[in-house]
């Protein structure tokens, strides 16, 4: 080839990569352009969605109160794999309450049983309440209702005798299971309040069937047919009387007498010395 060839082939090659590099740069031109466009658009977009939002969220309160719970629940969500697991409402299970918000007398027992027995107040504030908010209905003398639990359990809301006696009043759940079915059941038995008001209507129908508070207490205790029921309703008259005593503004020590130990037998639990005896009793404690 010659020069003069040479250098028209050259002249072209350049010209032909001067048109590819204008080309690549229009193109280039081009999507800058397109990207400006969509991403303005989205911006502008996300600006109208955000103010729609903000009037949305202001003319409809329960839209934001809404919004707000969802996003406190997703931030509790995010903080529990750092600060560990944590139920707010959890407050709602417990059986407690301020012994300070109690009528003065009632505080005052809350307190006296609570040195005693060595059971914190506020639960104990919430027992006391019921004891004397059902006692008024069941025409019972609350003081009595408090003296048989603390008898029967110390307070524990969860003991169980050998025999299968449970909750606060040591109830036979077996035995009175039917008074649990208005609970849910008998697992029932081992929430404070509940077993404090099936046990007080088992004590109604024990003083009905004794005619006296002592007969029923027998009757409570299962010594019903025994001359001797170990001292059961003694112990239950002495804390009645030392919880009437505080009641009435003494100032009586909790001290004077040291807690008594468990009973041998539950609430309700025949302790007859023969099977007929004994199976007749149980019938007539079921069919109640």
């Amino acid at each position: 080839m010659t020069a003069q060839g040479n250098s028209i082939l050259k002249l072209s090659i350049e010209v032909h990569l001067k048109n590819v590099r204008s080309s690549m740069a229009n193109i280039a031109d081009d999507i800058a352009q397109g990207f400006f466009e969509i991403t303005h658009n989205s911006f502008a977009l996300l600006g109208l969605a955000v103010v729609f939002a903000v009037l949305t969220l202001t003319a409809r309160p329960d839209l934001r109160e809404a919004g707000e719970v969802k996003l406190m629940t997703w931030l509790q969500l995010r903080q529990e794999p750092v600060i560990g697991f944590t139920e707010m409402d959890a407050i709602d299970r417990a059986t407690a309450s301020n012994p300070m918000d109690l009528p003065k007398q009632q505080a005052a027992v809350a307190f006296w049983l609570s040195r005693k027995y060595g059971v914190a107040p506020e639960p104990l504030s919430v027992l006391v309440s019921e004891a004397f908010e059902i006692g008024e209905k069941a025409k019972l003398d609350p003081t009595l209702i408090l003296a048989i639990m603390a008898i029967e359990s110390g307070f524990n809301p969860f003991a169980q005798s050998p025999v299968g006696a449970q909750g606060l009043m040591q109830v036979m759940t077996k035995v009175h299971h039917d008074k649990y079915d208005n609970f849910g059941g008998k697992l029932a038995a081992f929430d404070p309040v509940t077993n404090l008001r099936v046990g007080v209507r088992v004590l109604q129908e024990c003083i009905t069937r004794a005619g006296s508070v002592e007969g029923g207490l027998k009757f409570y205790v299962g010594a019903a047919n025994m001359e001797d029921d170990g001292g059961y309703a003694g112990k239950v008259m002495a804390e009645h009387a030392r919880l009437l005593a505080v009641v009435g503004g003494k100032g009586l020590s909790p001290y004077h007498a040291a807690p008594p130990t468990s009973r041998p037998v539950p609430a309700s639990m025949p302790m007859l010395s023969t099977p007929l005896e004994a199976g007749d009793k149980v019938a007539s404690l079921s069919s109640s």
